[in-house]
């Protein structure tokens, strides 16, 4: 049997989408569909390009935007620095690590009322929720990551003359770099994960407020919408940090 190339992997997957599109597209203009609760691709389409015709999705999006990115940079510093700290001195890890096991042992995302409690309904509860759920990904990057340093490489630094700069320098910065590189799609993908829900819990503008709005009207079409243009946004950050870790990754 002939391989595949996996240079046309994108052009096979275009014509599958387009295939399940056109037969979607087909079932719903002969009805055999309800517009109600699975609107047309047309329909969809329809209602992205009333959303940026208008003009009312840009408010929405920099919002939700900016704290998805606002918890992703306060999440991926604080993460990294107590999964340092954590790593190299044990009785912090004491003190730390059972507090994180929690933290990610319950689904984060119920925290959102409670921040909205806190810090009200603007956008410090969705940075806060965004952050949190970044945090404790990189923090257990971070903090595995440096523990599983072969005890023997540390050993041969110290042997050969090498302080703890040395150390952190040759060892211990690129062991981190990779595990958080290695992390970064995911915690995008929870850093809008993040603002997205606590805007549909309580807001006044954002994605997660514009489909809370389209469910509380039964508007499916604006609803799926909504969520192939989260998709999208996605999708570009993910190449994006993907593209920045094989740049920085390069000497691997």
């Amino acid at each position: 049997m002939t391989a595949l190339d996996p240079r046309y992997a994108w052009v096979r997957r275009l014509l599958v989408l387009a295939i399940l599109l056109a037969v979607w597209e087909a079932a719903g203009r002969a009805n055999m569909l309800n517009p109600l609760y699975a609107p047309s691709p047309s329909q969809i389409g329809s209602a992205l390009v009333e959303l940026f015709g208008d003009g009312r999705i840009w408010p929405h999006l920099e919002a939700t935007f900016s704290a998805a990115l606002g918890g992703l940079l306060l999440g991926i510093i604080v993460g990294i620095l107590l999964g340092v700290v954590a790593a190299l001195v044990p009785f912090i890890a004491e003190l730390i690590e059972p507090v994180m096991t929690l933290l990610n042992a319950i689904p984060r995302v119920v925290l959102a009322p409670l921040f909205v409690i806190w810090f009200g309904i603007g956008l410090s509860s969705k940075v806060a929720l965004s952050f949190i759920l970044v945090a404790v990904l990189i923090f257990f990057s971070v903090f595995t990551g440096i523990r599983q340093i072969d005890r023997r490489l540390v050993e041969r630094i110290v042997t050969l003359g090498g302080d703890r700069a040395a150390l952190v320098r040759h060892v211990y910065l690129p062991s981190v770099a990779a595990w958080v590189l290695g992390s970064l799609k995911v915690a995008v993908g929870f850093a809008f994960t993040g603002a997205c829900v606590g805007e549909f819990v309580a807001a006044s503008r954002g994605l997660g407020y514009l489909l809370s709005f389209a469910q509380s009207t039964y508007n499916a079409a604006l609803m799926m919408a909504i969520i192939v243009l989260i998709l999208a946004v996605v999708l570009i950050i993910f190449s994006l940090a993907g593209r920045l870790e094989k740049h920085l990754l390069r000497w691997s």
